[in-house]
């Protein structure tokens, strides 16, 4: 006869336990996405970045840049950046996670912030064209908006 055995351990519990926080740098290097950009590209021009903390450490990772427009290219995003009390538009042009679950956590606490901002009603943005960016926007909740040549363009409501 096979034991069972009952375990009693919330694998997901320390999720309930984060915060997001604003950071002023992070180790691009550690940046799936867009390891290219440095902090200086991450802060400059209203640009922000955001961690989820949990104890003393980030598990997750999202970086905004505010606009008027939607951007294709980093490019774009780069020369359509302005100040977040300027901007219709938050774009999300890089975001991961360390640890299972901190991904999907770290947009729901993003889109909570970004709710006590009043002009901005929506988080875009620019993403790989990659299965598991478009996976893990669909699955969250996004809507996709524009496919252009290199990027996509997901649609969060706030």
């Amino acid at each position: 006869m096979i034991k069972k055995y009952r375990y009693n351990f919330d694998f997901f519990n320390w999720i309930k336990k984060t915060e997001l926080v604003e950071l002023s740098e992070i180790n691009p290097e550690d940046d799936p996405v867009r390891p290219e950009l440095d902090n200086t590209f991450r802060t400059t021009k209203g640009r922000k970045i955001f961690g989820l903390k949990y104890k003393d450490e980030i598990e997750g990772v999202v970086c905004l840049a505010f606009t008027n427009e939607l951007p294709a290219t980093v490019k774009e995003l780069d020369l359509m950046s302005v100040d977040e009390k300027n901007s219709q538009i938050a774009v999300a042009y890089t975001l991961w996670s360390l640890k299972k679950g901190a991904g999907k956590k770290i947009m729901k606490e993003l889109l909570k912030y970004m709710k006590k901002q009043n002009n901005i009603d929506s988080i875009m943005t620019l993403s790989p064209l990659t299965p598991v960016a478009t996976h893990y926007h669909i699955r969250n909740g996004a809507k996709l908006i524009k496919i252009n040549p290199t990027t996509q363009n997901f649609q969060y409501r706030i």
